[in-house]
């Protein structure tokens, strides 16, 4: 007779069936790794394309790049004002004034264009210091030419000064005219402004010194001026 309390056996496990996967939740394990294999790959590749973007942003930027000017005062020794197409200025060429650019703006243009004004007698190397750019005698017009970027909105890298002759007959840059920078022969009042030699108590400018002791021979009333950084004279000789 069988033992009523006696617990039966437990059923047999299935028969193994090759090619059924044994481990539960095998199929989730895979589609999470493809997953991220498919994430990882566009990660990387919007990696590789924001690198490229950003080149290229760099470049259009520096490409965009163009010279102009920022006007400066007009005064004898400072240049004026220029907005250019091109840095590369050279003697000979000739420029005239850019409306597009404003009232006191300049451009490089042909000799015989309608719009030329002045050409280049000489190409002086930019400089902080306005004053230490020295133009030959029959310079007319300064113009201080600048690389600036962001379509002109900066102010902008100084890279030349053209120093520029009127091509029209009027020369306030020759000595005696009033116009232009100081040069010996010009003529200034006793406040040291220059005026034409033709004007009334007009004082003949007989040298540009550091020291009244260099002043030469004639000179009665040696004008001392206030120091400025770069001007390589500081006293102006006079006939008084």
């Amino acid at each position: 007779m069988s033992n009523p309390y006696q617990a039966s056996p437990p059923p047999p496990p299935p028969p193994f069936t090759p090619g059924t996967p044994q481990r539960r939740g095998g199929n989730k394990f895979v589609t999470f790794l493809v997953v991220a294999l498919v994430v990882g790959g566009a990660y990387g590749a919007s990696k590789v394309l924001g690198a490229d973007n950003g080149k290229s942003s760099t470049s259009t930027s520096a490409s965009s790049a163009s010279p102009s000017a920022k006007a400066t005062a007009k005064d004898p020794g400072s240049p004026e004002s220029s907005s250019d197409t091109s840095s590369a200025w050279k003697v000979g060429d000739c420029g005239g004034p850019d409306a597009s650019k404003g009232a006191d703006a300049y451009k490089r243009t042909g000799c015989s264009d309608s719009g030329a004004s002045f050409k280049a007698i000489d190409i002086k190397e930019a400089s902080i210091l306005p004053g230490s750019i020295q133009c030959p005698a029959g310079t007319d017009v300064m113009i201080e030419v600048s690389i600036s970027y962001n379509g002109g909105k900066s102010s902008g890298i100084p890279t030349n000064t053209v120093c520029g002759r009127n091509l029209s007959n009027d020369h306030p840059g020759d000595a005696g005219a009033g116009g232009g920078q100081l040069v010996k022969g010009d003529c200034v009042t006793s406040q040291a402004k220059e005026v034409p030699c033709s004007g009334s108590g007009a004082q003949k400018v007989l040298g540009l010194v550091k020291t009244k002791e260099e002043c030469p021979s004639g000179t009665t009333d040696p004008i001392r001026l206030t120091i400025a950084v770069g001007r390589p004279y500081d006293v102006i000789c006079t006939d008084g």
